[in-house]
């Protein structure tokens, strides 16, 4: 994959991932967020809320959510109790999930300020799903002209009801993530999944670019500020690129993960990345720091841990270690998080601290000189 100048950040990741070992899990203490036998899936959080999709035999799929501010006794609310409602996604106190109450999939949301007041957020004849929020704007894939397109609206202004049209292209846009002013998704189909963003800042012309569409796939993508991470086949199974998008049309791309092992389903918060890993035999949560460059996992039981989603330190996921699937949880300190204040100046490699590394890098080009004429190097 040909990148560019690389930045300070992608010299930093790649250098990491061909170097560096894996930190085996810390001593961090897991909890489980909700004790049930019945399946929990598809957990999001922001801040000390956690949000999922729970099967209650009466109602079909629920959506919950919990405050963790205490972890050995979380408060756990049940926001739903009727048809099915799936992938719920968390910014603040509001909490959004597509809904099949009139009979086809809607957006329904929630702010649990005001509990049991459920808003609806997009509902039409067609289908809408996958919402993604941040701040007051609600992202979602909708096939209402034939094929999936991503589209957008600012809840606060849903008594007008203008929406943003985010993607609106032949192929089929699927998986929105926003930050910001920033959407990201999934562009085409297989065997030619592409990433593409946009900024919405411009509400009637927003631009689109590709982030990445090399040979294979792309897909998933997640963003925080001006990174995107998605999960990639270009080396014939699934690994953790990114690319910084600081400038749209010309996104620096790096390799996070290259293992032979599969890597999927990235997310990001600040300097934390974590993903799914299928390294020893089964799925489990692995994480890295963007500041040190350091790779290490976070679970390392014999079951599954699958869909990790990232507040701060807090990780959450779902695992299946109890034979059925339940959302687990972490709060991580210690050097795995670990962030860089200021970058020193004599910093080459990007990983906040001057050693013999950069040293290194740096007698590797001691005395070349592009000077021209030549005469002048000297």
């Amino acid at each position: 994959m040909e990148n560019g100048n690389i930045s300070k950040l992608a010299l930093c990741v790649v250098l990491a991932g061909l170097t560096a070992a894996t930190t085996q899990a810390g001593n961090w203490r897991e909890f489980i967020v909700y004790p049930t036998t019945n399946d929990q899936q598809a957990a999001d959080i922001y801040g000390n809320i956690v949000t999922w999709q729970q099967y209650v035999e009466e109602s079909g799929w629920d959506i919950y959510y919990a405050d963790i501010a205490n972890p050995d006794s979380p408060l756990v609310f049940d926001i739903t109790d009727y048809e099915d409602q799936l992938n719920p996604a968390v910014y603040g106190n509001v909490i959004v999930w597509q809904d099949y109450y009139y009979g086809n999939w809607d957006i329904f949301g929630m702010d649990i300020e005001n509990p049991g007041e459920i808003f609806t957020v997009v509902d039409s004849d067609e289908q809408q799903s996958n919402p993604d929020i941040y701040g007051d704007i609600v992202v979602w894939q909708d096939n209402y002209y034939g094929d999936w397109d991503i589209f957008a609206v600012d809840i606060t202004k849903l008594d007008t009801f203008e929406e943003i049209f985010v993607a609106f292209f032949e192929d089929d846009q699927r998986f929105p993530a926003i930050y910001s002013n920033r959407v990201v998704w999934t562009n085409g189909s297989e065997p030619d999944l592409d990433v593409y963003a946009t900024d919405i800042s411009d509400l009637v012309e927003p631009a689109s670019y590709l982030i990445a569409g090399f040979d294979a796939n792309q897909q998933a993508p997640a963003i925080y500020e001006s990174t995107v991470l998605w999960d990639d086949d270009f080396f014939g199974d699934y690994d953790i690129f990114g690319a910084d998008i600081y400038e749209p049309a010309r996104p620096i791309e790096f390799a996070l993960t290259s293992q032979v092992w599969s890597q999927i389903n990235p997310a990001i918060d600040g300097h934390i990345v974590v993903w799914q890993d299928d390294r020893n035999g089964d799925w489990d949560i692995f994480g890295y720091n963007l500041s040190t460059g350091r790779e290490f996992q976070i679970t390392e039981t014999s079951s599954n841990q699958t869909n990790p989603a990232i507040s701060g330190n807090a990780v959450v996921w779902q695992d299946d270690r109890n034979g059925n699937w339940n959302i687990y949880a972490v709060i991580l300190d210690g050097s795995e998080v670990a962030k860089c204040i200021k970058a020193p100046s004599g910093d080459i490699n990007g990983d906040c601290k001057v050693d013999f590394t950069d040293f290194a890098m740096l007698a590797s080009t001691w005395l070349d000189c592009n000077l021209e004429p030549q005469q002048l190097c000297w």
